[in-house]
């Protein structure tokens, strides 16, 4: 069959009529297209550069403040760098969240321009490593056509990656041949998995944020890859439906993050296994292992239960399903809906087919485990004592190796730690003085009660201390409790208050403490009841003691008021 095709070579528009550029082949008497092999265009129209403007893909300089999680009173560090990015629409840069993150200064350059535009962060998206810029002057980019965007690539065609390299100030264009397509972490995050397309092309500092192009259209953004030291020629670019995704989720103004079904599976890969669980041989079908109670579907899905189709794509043994001729794993048809939106699961339970519709949204606890960015470190400071929430960023930066940390922050989600204590909060350091001497044993350990006040949250922490709180006979000492340790850490109270000013003095502390509400507070995962401190649980246990089965007996007004926040 032969088909027509326009192509635009160096600004003449041509029409070819040439069996080798049509897209598809049909074998002898196939009449139907979706039958039909698609062939991909030859590999000099695949990397045809001239019709991109590189007006629009500008080179991205940024001023960083990281702050320090060891020393989180400290201002932190500064360093500076570049990225690429390109223009998607009217004044909107794409670029990589990682190069933007931390910025205190950002500035846009066009390629034939040396003066830098000063811009700022529309929406960042940590989670799948994309942010959208604009330059407080548009102008110089009114006459700019944004770049257009395509579709995934075939495995095996060529693509070129454009950007603003270490090597030189210029445009740089390498070209490359895509080897795989695979759903993988995203190493911004360390925690986010998505749809992630691999290319030999040389991705290398500065190119992050940069536009992968093929037939003249962004097939990728070029944002991560391993050193000569681990593998040769191996990079990595977001592929569509995650710029899609992202793209859309902000027309409101708002980005809304990724949702998750909070489920984990096992593959039933095993003849015995299917066999036990009353299924064929068919190779469908993946077993729920955990379904988080707090996630999308917690309370639907059990345990033992067997998913075999989600939203009409089967499931395969392994957990893969099959979109658009490629195997994806069975998470990207969740990936590319949105807060709100609902995924069908048919489901095999106790041998019974079911069908069940689940409301999506996104799951909080796993971020414990996530670099953080953009944000300053929570602690509070007292007595030369440091206390820290458990996250990625501080447990690094500490080098935490105590059992009880390592378990709270392995398990915080899957063991539902988080209903008990939305923070972890541990002792991360001592600043030694008088007053705290002969104390090291305890840093690294999880905090469980502060002067009788069982913490949950670091604002217990500085409540407890800062308050008129103590453990019931001993009210000239703060007695801090670990979990796991049978001895509390104990300060003589007069001496540590008069300690913490010289200590903030002596080690140039400028302020004791920086607290925020959980995440996991705020959106409504958990809900605290009241602070209970030790007065009132005496209260409370001796009005048990005292009340006759049956009857009601009001709080008093002061244990009313000391259970306040």
């Amino acid at each position: 069959m032969i088909a027509s095709r326009r192509l635009t070579f160096t600004g003449l528009l041509l029409t070819f009529q040439v069996l080798s550029f049509s897209p598809w082949l049909f074998a002898e008497g196939v009449k139907d297209p979706e039958k039909a092999i698609e062939v991909p265009l030859p590999e000099s129209v695949q990397t045809d550069v001239s019709n991109i403007e590189f007006e629009a893909i500008v080179r991205v300089d940024v001023d960083v403040l990281s702050p320090n999680y060891r020393v989180p009173w400290n201002i932190g560090s500064t360093s500076s760098g570049n990225g690429t990015g390109f223009l998607v629409g009217e004044n909107q840069f794409l670029t990589n969240a990682h190069v933007v993150s931390n910025a205190r200064e950002i500035y846009i350059k066009k390629n034939s321009d040396p003066n830098p535009h000063k811009a700022r962060v529309l929406h960042i998206a940590h989670d799948c490593d994309l942010a959208l810029l604009e330059v407080e002057d548009p102008t110089p980019f009114l006459d700019v056509k944004p770049v257009k965007i395509g579709d995934i690539p075939k495995l095996n065609t060529t693509v070129i990656a454009v950007g603003y390299p270490i090597g030189g100030e210029r445009i740089s264009v390498t070209r490359g041949v895509v080897s795989r397509i695979d759903f993988r972490a995203y190493s911004h995050s360390s925690v986010d998995f998505h749809l992630a397309v691999q290319v030999d092309a040389a991705i290398n500092p500065g190119n992050s944020g940069g536009p992968v192009l093929q037939n003249g259209k962004v097939v990728g953004v070029a944002f991560q890859g391993y050193s000569g030291a681990v593998a040769q020629n191996t990079g990595y670019m977001i592929p569509v439906p995650v710029i899609e995704r992202f793209l859309k989720d902000v027309e409101d103004g708002h980005y809304d993050y990724y949702v998750d079904l909070a489920v984990q599976h096992m593959n039933l890969l095993n003849p015995a296994q299917r066999t036990a669980l009353s299924l064929p041989n068919d190779g469908r079908g993946v077993m729920v292992s955990i379904a988080d109670s707090s996630g999308s579907a917690g309370g639907i899905l059990e345990t033992g239960d067997v998913l075999l189709s989600i939203d009409g794509y089967d499931i395969a043994s392994d957990g893969y399903v099959t979109i658009e001729d490629e195997q994806m794993n069975l998470n990207e048809i969740v990936e590319r809906k949105f807060v709100g939106d609902t995924v069908k699961l048919a489901v095999q339970r106790d041998g019974q087919l079911r069908e069940m519709d689940i409301e999506l949204k996104r799951f909080i606890p796993y971020l414990i485990q996530s670099n953080q960015y953009d944000q300053k470190p929570q602690f509070v400071l007292f007595a030369g004592l440091q206390f820290q929430p458990i996250d990625r960023n501080m447990m690094e930066a500490h080098g935490i190796n105590d059992l009880q940390a390592r378990y709270a922050y392995a398990f915080f989600g899957s063991d539902e730690l988080y209903k008990e204590r939305p923070q972890i909060v541990v002792l991360t350091a001592v600043l030694p003085d008088e007053a705290n001497t002969h104390l090291q044993d305890y840093p690294h350990q999880v905090i469980d009660e502060v002067n009788g006040v069982k913490v949950r949250t670091l604002q217990d922490v500085y409540d407890a201390l800062y308050g008129n709180h103590h453990e019931e006979g001993k009210e000239d000492f703060h007695v801090i409790r670990c979990v796991g340790e049978g001895r509390p850490l104990v300060l003589e109270r007069s001496k540590a208050e008069e300690a913490h000013e010289r200590i903030m003095d002596k080690y140039n502390v400028s302020f004791d403490h920086y607290i925020e509400e959980p995440l996991i507070l705020k959106a409504g995962v958990v809900k605290l009841p009241p602070l209970e401190t030790e007065p009132a649980k005496k209260e409370k246990a001796e009005g048990s003691k005292n009340e006759s089965p049956g009857s009601s007996k009001p709080k008093a007004d002061g244990a009313l008021e000391a259970s306040a926040r």
